[in-house]
């Protein structure tokens, strides 16, 4: 009879796991949990915190942000990582494609991929709203022709607070609910500095939690985050706090507060975040079916946590061997904010003051984790890796036309699409590569912008030149077929 993957994983580890496979599935037999999904591979992890400076590791259960002896960024590191690869590529594949059917609620979203993102947190502990396993949608012909070639829009936007940062909070707020439980912990605090998205996604995934033990802060600048974002938070019940300056100055007091005060980071600074945003790159190769050759990924930058969780997934699926080749990753910025584009070209990197932008998240002169993005590059990707600077005219441009040809595009997902209309004009990417573009916020988040931009109402400081062909209006008719129908060409039948 053909064993199962789980009985296939158990022996290959060893009788030492078969007690924490157990222990994931709630005292459940193997068989019963093999019945439940024939493909569970379960294996469990020792994670630990890892500097990127000087290699230090730390207890996971510590909630440190940056080294305490260098002060460099930290990354989480599975020191079980090479036994995975006892287990060959196209089980694996076996393991993650059987959980598409899944009927386990916690291994429906960004969790089918349990063993590369927190494996040392039970399912019991699992916050699953709804996340991940976003769609991929063709660009039809007309826009294909426009931008320059075919490609595909990953559209994140369909995650449940309209945003990908739900990926990153998912396995956070996971991490934290399994942390309260096993160290039995009380009073914690959440708190983000954000351009919208992020407080809307850790005010959400902490508000599942419970209320006699986690509260949420948020740290908004104030005038600079559109109103259907604001409303987010205060929907879900965070304290909003508003703070003058840009999203630099109140990611700056918030590192200050985690640095020196009790808190729970939720910015992509907390590593456990960048884990759940992983997930992006494993289900992008699993709805391509495992194949990256060719890829260009395009990604729009921002604090750079979610381009890095990128290419550290597409990494983890390389050394497994699942996929065999890295693909290659385009980043794109706004010219009002593109230090790494600047980086890229002259090899010196050095922070800028902003200036407004359309696409919010874009609007970070010092992005967080650009060391991490530094070294991935330098040890992984070098010629792999691309960035382009983008107008903020032609940000809008990228949003307005993929919205008209059957898209749901935000302002970010409109960088990317600029972004890649401009390499393959530049000749950075070639036409002949498949693309698959990150749209990482739902449209109407930024309806603001939209309307803005139909009524020429922005500000010199967006330096944006509006095209008629690309603005809208209703138009006020009687309620008469008659007069509809003449003001439509109509001709009557018969």
């Amino acid at each position: 009879m053909k064993k199962s993957i789980a009985y296939y994983t158990l022996t290959t580890f060893g009788k030492d796991l078969n007690a924490d496979f157990a222990s994931v599935f709630k005292g459940r037999s193997c068989d019963e949990a093999e019945m439940t999904d024939a493909n569970m591979s379960e294996v469990q992890g020792k994670l630990v915190y890892s500097c990127i400076g000087c290699g230090a590791h730390y207890d996971i259960y510590d909630f440190v942000y940056t080294c305490p002896e260098c002060r460099s960024l930290l990354k989480i590191e599975n020191l079980n990582f090479d036994r995975y690869r006892d287990i060959p590529p196209e089980r694996w594949k076996e393991i993650f494609d059987s959980r598409k059917n899944t009927t386990l609620p916690e291994l429906s979203g960004i969790f089918r991929f349990h063993e590369l993102i927190l494996p040392i947190v039970p399912l019991e502990d699992i916050i699953y709203l709804g996340e991940g396993q976003t769609p991929i949608v063709k660009a039809n012909p007309e826009l294909s022709d426009w931008a320059g070639a075919p490609f595909l829009v990953k559209n994140d936007g369909l995650n449940p607070s309209a945003s990908f940062k739900d990926r990153g909070m998912a396995s956070a707020t996971s991490f934290l609910n399994h942390a309260i439980r096993a160290r039995n912990l009380d009073d914690v605090l959440g708190i983000c500095a954000s351009t919208g998205d992020t407080s809307a996604a850790a005010a959400l995934y902490l508000s599942y939690l419970p209320k006699a033990k986690v509260k949420a802060v948020v740290l908004l600048p104030k005038g600079k985050v559109t109103p259907a974002q604001l409303s987010q938070p205060l929907g879900s019940g965070a304290q909003v706090i508003e703070m003058p300056g840009v999203f630099d100055d109140c990611m700056r007091v918030v590192e200050e507060l985690a640095q020196n005060y009790h808190v729970f980071l939720l910015n992509s600074k907390n590593p456990v975040r960048i884990l759940g945003q992983k997930s992006y790159a494993y289900e992008v190769a699993q709805q391509l079916s495992w194949d990256t050759g060719d890829l260009v990924v395009v990604v729009p930058i921002g604090n750079a946590g979610n381009i890095t969780a990128i290419m550290e997934g597409f990494i983890d699926l390389h050394e497994l061997g699942i996929i065999r080749a890295l693909p290659t990753i385009l980043g794109v910025q706004s010219h009002h904010a593109d230090p790494i584009t600047r980086w890229r070209a002259t090899g010196t990197y050095t922070p800028l003051k902003v200036s407004p932008s359309v696409a919010q998240a874009a609007m970070i002169g010092d992005p967080v984790s650009f060391p991490k993005v530094k070294k991935l590059v330098e040890n992984h990707y070098n010629d792999l890796f691309h960035v382009v600077s983008v107008t903020e005219t032609e940000i809008m441009e990228g949003m307005l036309t993929s919205n008209r040809h059957g898209h749901v595009v935000c302002t970010q997902g409109g960088e990317s699409v600029a972004g890649l209309k401009k390499a393959l004009e530049e000749g950075i990417v070639k036409k002949t590569s498949r693309f698959v573009l990150d749209s990482t916020s739902h449209q109407l988040k930024f309806a603001l912008f939209q309307q803005m931009y139909f009524e020429d109402a922005f500000g010199p400081e967006y330096g944006i030149v509006t095209k008629d062909c690309l603005k809208s209006k209703p138009v006020s008719l009687d309620a008469s077929a008659h007069t509809i129908a003449q003001y439509l060409g109509l001709k009557k039948k018969g």
